[in-house]
């Protein structure tokens, strides 16, 4: 086993070791023509669709793991998302959002793989957490501001609420005490090893999403 993966803190390990993967996630097509502007209120509801199928995943698997010795210290109320996707839904496609609503492929394997790492494997459901709130606390919040001003949201308000976490009121220390859950994690190194993999693994699907969103509205 290599000795840097017990030297290294393991906040840093998972975040350099997929710095590949996250950034195509964040230079896809599609995220940057809709921060360009180039992009309708359509395409940003339709990304929103596919978040409250990844989430649902992710906050069902939440409450089975919550007593978790692995999973259990990152399962915190305060990052639940499911319920503001909701509302900002229903904001962006009315009272019947429901109606119609169906995942694209990419997003129902990415859900999938989401749910089955809550059923049998809680150290990889740590890093389907990891990648997906640490990312909304940071990079999410230019998506938000970038919808306000493009298509008129009230500042925090119904249409961005997935990106407002109304109980952290210190986003920068939250994230240090998640790096802090991150090296203390119960996993021996070689189960780190295998979180990595993973990260990147969760990174690539959410990268899939966006290119099949892109080829969704190129094609429209």
């Amino acid at each position: 086993m290599d000795a840097t993966v017990t030297a290294t803190p393991f906040s840093t390990l998972i975040r350099t070791a997929s710095h590949e993967q996250h950034t195509e996630a964040e230079t896809s097509t599609f995220m940057g023509d809709l921060l360009g502007g180039r992009l309708g209120v359509d395409a940003y509801t339709r990304y929103t669709e596919q978040l409250w199928f990844v989430y649902r995943a992710l906050e069902e698997g939440a409450r089975a793991l919550a007593a978790d010795p692995v999973a259990g210290p990152f399962i915190q109320p305060e990052l639940m998302r499911t319920a503001e996707l909701e509302r900002d839904l229903a904001h962006l496609r009315g009272d019947g959002w429901r109606e119609g609503l169906e995942p694209l492929p990419a997003t129902a394997a990415y859900a999938g793989r989401v749910a089955e790492c809550a059923r049998t494997w809680p150290a990889g459901y740590i890093a389907h957490h990891y990648t997906r709130y640490l990312g909304d606390l940071s990079g999410g919040q230019i998506i938000r501001d970038k919808a306000e001003k493009t298509w008129g949201f009230a500042r925090k308000g119904d249409g961005v609420r997935f990106y407002v976490f109304q109980e952290i009121s210190n986003p920068a220390s939250f994230k240090r005490g998640y790096r802090e859950l991150l090296d203390a994690v119960n996993a021996d190194d070689l189960e780190k090893q295998r979180i990595v993999e993973e990260c990147k693994r969760a990174f690539a699907l959410n990268t899939a999403v966006f290119r099949e969103l892109g080829e969704e509205f190129r094609a429209a």
